[in-house]
This record gives C-alpha cells, structure tokens and sequence, in this order.
C-alpha cells in the first residue's frame, strides 16, 4: 500500500485551517483517510473563542477515531457523532447557533475487509476520487453550491442566509443532522485501486484552472505525490496574478491533498 498526504496555507500570516490524516491500523487490515476544509468566517465573526484550526482538529481527531473504534456505524452516523461530540467541547464557552460558527468541508472513505467495500462521505467541496483497476476515475462531488446561482453567494450576507438551510449547502458545523445530505456510498473493494481526496484549494488545478481533468490529476498524484499538485497549484495561482493584476477570488487557499494506491 502506497499512503501520501501533504498540505501548504494558504498565507503564512495565517494558520492552515485544513486538516487531514490517513490511518492505517497496526493489522494492516483497512483503512481510514479524513480530510476537513475549514471554512474561514470574516475576522471576529463566527461566535467561538476558539476558531477553526481548533474545530477542524477537534473534529477530524473523532471522526477517525470512530471510524476504527465503530465499524457498526455508518460513516454519516460517524460524521453526526463527531459533531455532536465537538459541539459539546465547546457549547459552554461559544455561539453555536451563530450562522458563521467553526464549520468545515468533509472528506471520508474507509475500507477493510473485501465484504465491506469502500465506504465513502462527501459532504460541501472538497473533492474525492476513486480509480477503478481499468483506469476509469470517478469523482464524487457534492454540487449543491455548484448548483446556486453565483450571485447568491457574492456577500457575506447572501451565502449565510444559504449556508446549512433548504435550498442551499450543507457543512459540518454544530448540528448533527447535517449529516444525512451529506453525499454517500459504498463501491466494491475490488473495483479500487487507489483514491485521492483533495480540499478545493487543491482541486482548483481541475475545477478552477481546468490544466486537467479528474483522471489526469490522479495520475499526477500518482507520478509526483500530493505536493507536485499543490506546486502546480500553486504555480499556475502566480501565473495568474502575473497576468492580471485584478484577482476576483482568493489568490492562494489552504491546499490539502491525499493519495492513497491499495
């Protein structure tokens, strides 16, 4: 088993709200990868004395502990219980029913046992792909903020009356019912050969600058590892800005990237 994971912020003023781990238990025997984006609220705004590093670490450290510990559970089950878990740390002390309350972006597949399959949970942008043992790679998105007309999400204002409500996108955040709209499934074991899950920051080498499609990326991933990517990412990010000085989207995310070859 190959296992890759590497991550970059987006500014080096600012912490790396992402967070990510890829398990594998000491029998050898399955496996875990997590991958969180934490969604940055504008300065001050989100009602929590903690912010989201702390979020984003407090919930990824539950989901894969659960993930290995209760293997009874779904993964969306997981992904309501590690919410639940992480809201009560910090119910006593924040704002949960603030609309910009430390939330993230959800990445999740587990596999063991070939009966099992590979589980898999996307809930808001992130990205994850699943390469067949033919080549054909597949990627499951969960669309809903594709789906919305772009200027709904142009204010702060307009993508919080959206955000976690009917009709608009879903994040993990303090309630644990967002769980069930989060994208699921399962794919036979034998039909994975490798899988990569990748924050929007890193994404954007496809869904953004279009320098490839889905099964071109993982075949970067899979020739120059997880970091190659992000350099790209980066790469073309400075390209950009040298051609036109007027950015109309943030010049540099936090980038996260896991491959992971069975």
């Amino acid at each position: 088993m190959r296992l890759e994971l590497a991550t970059a912020p987006g500014s080096p003023e600012r912490p790396n709200e992402d967070w990510a781990s890829a398990t594998v238990p000491a029998s050898g025997e399955g496996g875990t990868i997590v991958v969180l984006d934490g969604v940055t609220p504008p300065q001050g705004e989100d009602g929590c004395v903690h912010g989201v590093p702390w979020f984003t670490a407090r919930l990824g450290g539950a989901l894969v502990e659960l993930s290995g510990s209760r293997r009874d559970l779904t993964l969306a089950e997981i992904l309501a219980e590690a919410i639940r878990r992480t809201a009560d740390a910090h119910r006593g002390t924040c704002d949960l029913s603030h609309v910009r309350t430390p939330q993230a972006t959800v990445v999740m597949a587990r596999w063991g046992r070939e009966s099992r399959g590979v589980e898999h949970l996307v809930l808001s942008d992130s990205t994850l792909l699943l390469e067949s043992p033919d080549g054909q790679v597949r990627a499951v998105l969960d669309d809903r903020i594709d789906r919305l007309p772009r200027e709904s999400l142009r204010t702060h204002a307009s993508a919080d009356a959206l955000r976690n409500a009917e009709g608009g996108f879903f994040t993990a955040a303090a309630d644990p019912e967002v769980a069930a709209r989060a994208v699921t499934g399962t794919t036979p074991r034998a039909d994975v050969r490798a899988m990569a899950a990748l924050t929007d920051g890193a994404s954007r080498w496809v869904d953004m600058f279009a320098e490839g499609d889905w099964p071109q990326c993982l075949a970067l991933l899979r020739k120059e590892g997880p970091q190659g990517v992000i350099d790209r990412v980066r790469a073309v990010e400075t390209s950009a800005k040298e051609r036109t000085p007027v950015i109309r989207w943030k010049l540099h995310d936090d980038a996260t990237a896991v491959f992971v070859e069975l």
